[in-house]
Order: structure tokens, then C-alpha cells, then sequence
């Protein structure tokens, strides 16, 4: 479908009036920075300008990249950039949908998941249906929910870092969306399926449940949301491209649902996907033994780390992913300005937990480095 037929598209398919001034205020609200940019609420991980040599361990990227498959797939669809190249985006969808198990149907594809989480909160929460989430986790959602008017009710996770679900449905009653992440940002935790299933059961009439699975391929041991979709339970679930296959920067990801279900997420943008983004996910998803091999990479490099914060006397919570948090035992900002002293960029705080920080796992040279700065830092 060409751009100017998606927008078409979109201007036919359902943008009511009430949804339109509902958009248009958030764009409003969002006038003196891109909406994306506030709702991501990525911003304040930069507290400087990094140097060219500083150590980039903020973002929860994956310095390995694209695997050299997925490179070659880039640029194949980059010589051709000229052109839509619709083809490549219904090829990652049907891929999607086979390893899943899922109807090709059931699968949207965007570029990145957090396009999509920006839309299902737009879509499934409002003035009285409030938008559910656990703290700290990923605040995206949380940025947008409130930027569209709507309320946000937050849930402390348990002892075991889960998602505290049966808390979550006595907090809000009249939730719209109800949104989980497993493994989880920041804490890298895991919630067991069997309470995402008791979720599922037990939420309020029209409400929906988001399993947000950006960081599933690295955990031990997962439990993946797809066959619940696949019984067709009011659940949506959002994978990206950006962690384990190194593609932050080239935006791929998708959303497994019902088709009624992602299909009132449709107006809420143009739904052009960049076609070397889309190649390159494709290409990944058909190379055998990828995400096994730098699952043990990461791990190992994770471990080592932990290893080393054990000695420092450096409580961490246990980490299913790329990223893991610490108690640094003072205020979280004070500390990252005093590692970005030592030019080490590690993640950022959450208000709950003040003195914990989030690090991302970066390559053996560079956490070698956040060794070093950790030790000047604490000299």
C-alpha cells in the first residue's frame, strides 16, 4: 500500500471525532518535544552530552548489532529505498505467524514496539478507563496514558519482582489496559504465565491485558504469551527487534492479537514500516542458533559483572535480561553524574527505588570499564 493510500486509509477507517481532539491535544501537550520522545521518556538518561569514547551502558541496547545475515538483508532493501517495498513487512508478519503459531492475521508488524504500546494505551484506556501498571517498570505507556488524559493507577511488584496482578485488579476495577512486562524494565524479573492466565480471568468486563515481551528471548527459562493468543483471550502481546537481534536503531517489532483487537489501534498512525528494518528482521528470524548464542554471551558477561558488584558489597536483583539493576546504597542521579564523570553512561532511577540504577549489559571491554569507573566512583 502505497503512503498516500494509507492515509487515506487511516482518515476512513473509524477516526472519530472524539478521537481526533483526543490527538490533537496529546500533540498539543507534546508541542516542545516530539510526543515520541516524552512518551518514551528516554531524555533524562542523558544528564550530559557523552564524549565519542564514553562507555554507552544507558539504553538497554545490544552492542553485538545485526547479525551479519541481517546486514546483508539491509542493504539489499537499502539499495532499493527508493521504493515502499511493502513485500517486506508481509514477509516478517507471515514468519511471525508461523513461529508462533498464529494466523497471519494475528499479527501486525511496526517498527519497534513502542510505536504499538503508544497506540494500545491511545486505544484501550480513556478519562474512566485508566491505564494499570507495575513500579517501577517501562514508563512509556505511563507518559502516554497521561499526556491523553487518562489515569494511571501503579501497583508495587511483589517480593519476587513479579507483577503483583491480583493487587492490580483490586487497584482498578474499571481498568482499560492492564500492561505486564516479562522480562521486565527495569528489573529484569520475570512474571510467571500462569499469572498473566489469572489475569486474564479475573479483569474487569472490556478490559485488556498488554504482555509486553520485549526481552523474552533472553531469559532462561521463558514462557511466552503466543498460545493464549492463539485461544484468542483479550490479550495482546508486543515483541521487538531492538534487544536481543541487535536492531534498535533500524525499528522493527510487532503485536500478536485478535484482529478485533488490533484493529481499533489502526487510526492512530500512517502504518509505514521501513522496509530495511523489516528485511533485516526476517533475516534474523532465520538464523539457527542466534538467539541461544547471544543469550550465553550476555549472560556470561551479566554474571561476571554480578560477580564482581557481590565483592564490592553491591546488592543486584537477579536479572533475566540485558540489563539488571543495583542499590548503590545513595541517591541514583548522584551516582550516574559521578560514573558519567568517569565517562561511563549507565541508565537511570525510578522514584520507588532511589538508590537503585539500572545498567545495561554491555560488551566484556566496556563493563571491564563500568568495573573500573564503579571503583573510582566508590574509592
Amino acid at each position: 500500500m502505497s503512503n498516500e493510500n494509507n492515509i487515506s486509509s487511516v482518515l476512513t477507517s473509524g477516526f472519530t471525532r472524539r478521537n481526533f481532539f483526543r490527538y490533537a491535544g496529546i500533540l498539543a501537550a507534546g508541542s516542545a518535544l516530539p510526543f515520541t520522545e516524552r512518551a518514551l521518556g528516554q531524555l533524562p538518561t542523558l544528564r550530559r552530552v557523552p564524549p565519542p569514547d564514553a562507555v554507552m551502558i544507558n539504553l538497554n541496547e545490544n552492542p553485538m548489532g545485526p547479525a551479519p545475515e541481517a546486514l546483508e538483508a539491509i542493504y539489499a532493501a537499502s539499495k532499493i529505498g527508493g521504493r515502499y517495498q511493502d513485500n517486506q513487512h508481509e514477509l516478517l508478519k507471515h514468519r511471525l505467524a508461523e513461529i508462533e503459531g498464529l494466523k497471519p492475521e494475528y499479527v501486525n508488524v511496526f517498527p519497534g514496539s513502542s510505536d504499538a504500546l503508544l497506540r494500545l494505551v491511545l486505544a484501550y484506556t480513556s478519562a474512566t478507563r485508566p491505564l494499570v501498571v507495575a513500579d517501577p517498570t517501562f514508563e512509556a505507556g505511563e507518559h502516554t496514558a497521561k499526556l491523553a488524559g487518562s489515569p494511571v493507577v501503579k501497583v508495587p511488584l511483589t517480593k519476587t519482582y513479579a507483577h503483583d496482578v491480583r493487587a492490580m485488579v483490586a487497584a482498578a476495577p474499571n481498568a482499560g489496559l492492564f500492561y505486564i512486562v516479562s522480562p521486565n524494565n527495569p528489573t529484569a524479573t520475570l512474571t510467571p504465565l500462569d499469572d498473566v492466565k489469572w489475569l486474564l480471568a479475573n479483569k474487569p468486563k472490556g478490559s485488556v491485558v498488554l504482555l509486553d515481551e520485549a526481552y523474552i528471548h533472553l531469559a532462561k527459562d521463558p514462557e511466552p504469551g503466543s498460545s493464549l493468543v492463539a485461544a484468542d483471550q483479550d490479550l495482546i502481546i508486543l515483541r521487538t527487534f531492538s534487544k536481543v537481534y541487535g536492531m534498535a536503531g533500524l525499528r522493527a517489532g510487532a503485536a500478536f492479537g485478535r484482529p478485533d483487537l488490533l484493529a481499533k489501534i489502526a487510526i492512530y498512525g500512517i502504518g509505514i514500516q521501513p522496509a530495511p528494518g523489516m528485511a533485516g528482521a526476517v533475516a534474523s528470524l532465520n538464523v539457527k542458533g542466534l538467539v541461544e548464542q547471544r543469550r550465553k554471551t550476555i549472560t556470561d558477561i551479566r554474571e561476571d559483572v554480578f560477580s564482581f558488584l557481590a565483592k564490592n558489597n553491591t546488592p543486584t536483583i537477579p536479572s533475566e535480561a540485558n540489563h539488571f539493576m543495583m542499590d548503590v546504597k545513595r541517591p541514583g542521579g548522584e551516582f550516574i553524574d559521578a560514573m558519567q564523570d568517569q565517562k561511563v553512561y549507565i541508565g537511570r532511577s525510578w522514584p520507588i527505588w532511589p538508590t537503585h540504577v539500572r545498567v545495561t549489559v554491555g560488551t566484556r571491554d566496556e563493563m571491564e570499564k563500568f568495573k573500573a569507573a564503579f571503583l573510582k566512583v566508590n574509592a
